[in-house]
């Protein structure tokens, strides 16, 4: 009789201990709902990865993911100007008087501002020629502030409108529609180009290629989403240098990006370009400078939560 009981409170404890586990295996969050690409409500998120775009807390790529979908995030460009950002002269045209600011200025000065509100995360973007005009094409909120390389050099672009109709696009020139000219910022070499990677090492030439190894780019992927990476060893963030967390060449853009898009389920990177490299990349989120370097910037890409 004491065998049958012991018997019988070991069946109910293997059915009990069965019964918990389901409810801790069911209760588990389930990967389409923690990875970005499968979460319809994802807006934004910074991380950090090694160079096969892994997460890492010491990675030296510092990322920020975001939808340009998202009903929760708008967006800016800000340059560097004598005046507020939008302001006409007596004949009704827009100012365009420069100055040179550094990225810190760029992401706090009152131009940064989007009705009230400071951003929560920017990248540094086009580069500065020699009066302090940005070179590429850059246009905030529709308005226009470019430079001489405007229709040569390809341009990073969220479009305006409704937000579950925002595209983000990267190609040489303004867009064919106004909406899709909304915020637009200027950058360097195209090595993503309709799903095909390109090694753009000898077009950026020996230094920018092997020299300045800093590195700050964009990218979009098949799903729309868009990886904004900063790659410098000076980051105000803990890092371990190794052969695979280091600086990147450009031989090895595609690993990382691939590797971020695979990890977080965002499909297959579409486009991807450089942003100004050298003494200029910079990120910003959530209140921190991740990076910042010290060279005058052409313009920032900001983005605000609503």
């Amino acid at each position: 009789m004491k065998k049958l009981s012991f018997l019988s409170l070991l069946i109910s404890s293997a059915f009990l201990l069965l019964g918990f586990q389901d409810q801790v295996a069911n209760s588990a969050p389930k990967p389409s709902t923690t990875c970005p690409g499968n979460n319809s409500q994802f807006r934004i998120e910074f991380f950090k990865t090694n160079n096969q775009g892994e997460r890492y807390s010491r990675g030296i790529n510092h990322v920020i993911l975001f939808n340009p979908k998202s009903p929760h995030l708008d967006f800016k460009v800000n340059v560097g100007l004598g005046h507020k950002i939008y302001a006409k002269d007596a004949r009704g045209n827009f100012r365009r008087e420069y100055i040179p600011k550094f990225f810190s200025q760029l992401i706090a000065d009152e131009n940064s501002q989007l009705n009230g509100r400071k951003p929560i995360a920017a990248i540094n973007a086009d580069y500065i020629d020699t009066v302090n005009k940005p070179q590429g094409l850059n246009i905030s909120r529709g308005v226009e502030y470019s430079g001489a390389f405007k229709n040569r050099r390809s341009s990073f672009a969220i479009s305006g409108g409704n937000p579950s109709q925002r595209v983000a696009t990267i190609q040489i020139g303004k867009r064919g529609s106004n909406l899709l000219n909304y915020n637009v910022v200027g950058g360097n070499g195209r090595f993503y180009n309709q799903g095909k990677f390109k090694d753009i090492c000898k077009a950026l030439g020996e230094l920018a290629c092997k020299g300045a190894t800093n590195r700050s780019m964009v990218a979009i992927t098949s799903k729309g989403y868009v990886i904004l990476l900063v790659n410098d060893m000076k980051a105000n963030s803990s890092i371990q240098f190794s052969a695979n967390n280091k600086e990147l060449l450009p031989s090895q853009f595609d690993d990382v990006l691939e590797g971020i898009a695979r990890n977080n389920c965002l499909g297959r990177i579409r486009e991807g370009m450089l942003f100004d490299g050298g003494m200029s990349p910079g990120l910003f989120y959530n209140g921190k400078v991740y990076v910042e370097n010290f060279g005058p910037i052409g313009s920032v890409f900001l983005i605000y939560k609503k």
